[in-house]
């Protein structure tokens, strides 16, 4: 655990997105992956793209919720988009440990 920005689990996250809370949720991992299985309220901004797509990631003065298939992915998202002011939450665990329901395709 790091101390520089939030953590929560993906059973945390479900529970939250259950509960109807609102978040901005970023899934990091490719599009293939996406395409797989993907949390129906994510959007897909691949950590490849991320600096070109800096713009996209805000939504309003909420904290950017990052996920990807384990959760290394999207702490090197959160480690650079924290050191750019961002306000980060990484999903530790990703998808490989979402209980919830997946969409397919884009």
């Amino acid at each position: 655990m790091n101390n520089m920005y939030p953590e929560m689990t993906a059973a945390e996250l479900d529970d939250q997105l259950k509960a109807g809370k609102t978040l901005n949720l970023v899934d990091v991992r490719e599009p293939d992956e996406w395409e797989a299985g993907h949390i129906k309220e994510a959007r897909s901004i691949p950590l490849s793209e991320l600096q070109e797509r800096l713009d996209e990631l805000q939504q309003g003065d909420q904290e950017i919720v990052l996920i990807c298939r384990s959760g290394g992915r999207s702490g090197k998202a959160c480690d650079f988009l924290h050191a750019q002011g961002y306000k980060v939450v990484n999903v530790t665990g990703g998808m490989l440990q979402w209980p919830g329901e997946v969409a397919l395709g884009e």
